[in-house]
Parts: C-alpha cells; sequence; structure tokens
C-alpha cells in the first residue's frame, strides 16, 4: 500500500508527523506499505503552523493506494483555509478518489475533504472544535477517534492520527503487527 502524506504550508506538525512514523515504523517492521510526506505543490520547503521546516521531494502522486491531508490553519493562521481558497489541493483530493485512492484526513484536514465535496452524507469525524463546521458541509459527524467509511478515512484531533494510522496498520498488515507498532512507538491505542 502506498500512502501520500500531503504537506502544505500551515499544516500541524502533530496532524502529519505522528501518521507518519506510526506508518515507516510498521514498514520498517515488515507491513506491505510505504508512506511518504509529499508537498501539495509539488517539491520545496513546506513550513508547518509551529515553524518546523520540511523539504519534500514530490508532490502528490497519481498512483497511490492513499491520500491523507493533515489539519492547521482553520481556525487561525494560514493552512487549511488558504489550501481551501487555492483549490488545488481539494482537487488533487478529487482526482486521488476518482483514481480509486482513499482519502483521509487528520483533524481539520477534514475540511479540506468537505472543500472537495468528498465528506457529504458520509460518516466522518474531525477537531471537536470543528465539528458544526463538518456538519454544515454535509458531513454526518461523528464524535470518535477516527471513523473507517471505507475510501474515506478521517481521525479527529491531533493525536487521533496515531489511532488512525495504528488502524490502517492493522488492517493492511494485522493486529499483531499493528500492536507492535504501538509498542515500538509507546502507545496506548484508544
Amino acid at each position: 500500500m502506498l500512502i501520500d502524506i500531503v504537506i502544505f504550508d500551515g499544516f500541524d506538525e502533530l496532524d502529519a508527523i505522528a501518521p507518519y512514523e506510526v506508518l515507516r515504523t510498521a514498514e520498517q517492521l515488515g507491513a506491505p506499505l510505504r508512506a511518504e510526506l509529499v508537498g501539495a505543490h509539488g517539491a520545496g520547503t513546506v513550513t508547518a503552523s509551529h515553524g518546523t521546516r520540511i523539504v519534500v521531494e514530490r508532490g502528490p502522486a497519481g498512483d497511490v493506494d492513499m491520500v491523507l491531508v493533515p489539519g492547521g490553519g482553520w481556525f487561525h493562521g494560514r493552512g487549511v483555509r488558504d489550501e481551501i481558497e487555492r483549490g488545488v489541493l481539494p482537487r488533487t483530493l478529487v482526482a486521488a478518489r476518482d483514481g480509486g485512492a482513499i482519502v483521509g484526513s487528520v483533524c481539520t484536514g477534514a475540511m479540506l475533504l468537505a472543500a472537495a465535496g468528498l465528506v457529504e452524507g458520509r460518516p466522518a469525524t474531525t477537531h471537536r472544535s470543528a465539528h458544526a463546521d463538518l456538519r454544515a458541509a454535509g458531513a454526518e459527524v461523528v464524535e470518535a477517534r477516527f471513523v473507517d467509511d471505507g475510501d474515506l478515512v478521517t481521525a479527529g484531533g491531533v493525536t487521533s492520527g496515531l489511532d488512525l494510522a495504528l488502524h490502517i496498520v492493522e488492517k493492511v498488515a494485522g493486529a499483531s503487527l499493528a500492536q507492535q507498532v504501538a509498542r515500538e512507538v509507546e502507545y496506548e491505542r484508544r
């Protein structure tokens, strides 16, 4: 399973890095998956919401199995709102879904999925402070750490990305390997 975690200026670090570490740890332990951090607008330097700078080598690929977007900047600052205004990333998400990829989000990254029209009438979650916004976008908001609706997966606020990533590992490589990854990163699944 190939997974692109798409980052953009203003993304929340933990929303992207936590799932990335879980997924890469699973790969190191033998899971048949590969996660990459990629730039929403191609190769270059991306500056996260708390100032972390990450150099990415490419933009989203057209042949991945999953595209995951973090949140950040929905309530203040740059980030999700800027990406919605640009319109490029929401179109990328639609193209990924239309190409057969699972699309997913962590935290307010769900608002990017909403802007792309991918959550309407579907169960989804986001950071609790954005539940009303997600509901207004037509989603059936579920108060949960993560929601798996087949080709749409969403995680609640920030640290729930760990739970979503471990869920993905379990689906791809089994419960035993997911538990091994949880032990490795010293995280107690919820």
